[in-house]
Parts: structure tokens; sequence; C-alpha cells
């Protein structure tokens, strides 16, 4: 079930469905696992697992800079690809989103904002704040791919 339905008629709903929380949550759960295990990779896990030092921060650093990163180039991060999601601009503009908007609406979500505060069309403040959106690939395709044609 999407969480936006395009026959509203709210003159600021969207004219696509955006995607169901659940498969968001599930597209975060993988990045933040894939960054553990980078985190892991270079650092061992004895040192990822005691106590003390600046380790706490690498694993958010590395979900900002990897989803950043690709929700840039191919428009979504690793765990949005992996769940068929795509970050979409909400002009209709299908090139994926700039940088300096990735990262930001990156660090808002590894910060917990979204889930406090998001609207009935499912965007949360990172979207709104950055002009962007989730939807499921299928929406990506029939609508995003349309308008670039």
């Amino acid at each position: 079930m999407s969480s936006a339905a395009p026959t509203s008629t709210d003159p600021r709903a969207l004219p696509f469905e955006t995607a169901s929380w659940a498969r968001r949550v599930l597209a975060l759960i993988v990045d933040w696992a894939l960054s553990i295990l980078v985190v892991v990779f270079f650092i061992g896990w004895d040192a990822y697992t005691s106590p003390g030092g600046a380790k706490q921060v690498l694993v958010p650093v590395v979900y900002v800079v990897e989803s950043a990163l690709l929700t840039t180039l191919v428009g979504g991060s690793f765990g949005k690809l992996a769940t068929r999601l795509r970050t979409v601009r909400v002009d209709g503009d299908p090139r994926p989103l700039d940088p300096l908007r990735a990262v930001a609406r990156q660090l808002m979500v590894a910060v917990v904002i979204p889930p406090l505060i998001f609207r009935p069309d499912g965007r949360g403040v990172h979207d709104l704040s950055c002009g962007s959106a989730t939807v499921t690939l299928q929406t990506y395709r029939t609508y995003f791919r349309r308008l670039a044609g």
C-alpha cells in the first residue's frame, strides 16, 4: 500500500504515489547494515565492538556518504535500489537530486528527523526541505521516464 493517492483534492498533493513507509524502513535497514559492514571491514570487529572512541560516528558518516553519493548518481541509495525504490524530484525533473540536496536530505535521515514530522502524502521534513519524494521503481518508470522521453 502506498502513502499517497494521486486523486487527492489538496492542491499541494503530488501527481504520483509515494512509496510505503515499510519499504522505506526496509531500505534504511539495508543501508545501515551495509554501513556497519563497511566500517567493520576497515577498522575490524574488535575495534568496532570495543567501548569508547570516535568510531560511533563512523556508521552514520558512511551511511550519509553512501546514500548521498548513490542518490546523486543513480537516484537512490543501495538499500533503496535493492528494495526497488527511487528518490525523485517533486518538480517532475527526471534527473537525480543534485549533490547538495542529496547530502542535506541524508543528514536529516541520519539524525532521525523524518519519522517525527511528515505529511499525509508520505513526505517527511527531509523530503519537503529538499524538494524530493521516494517512489517505487514502477512509479518512477511510468511517471518520470515518460517526462524524460
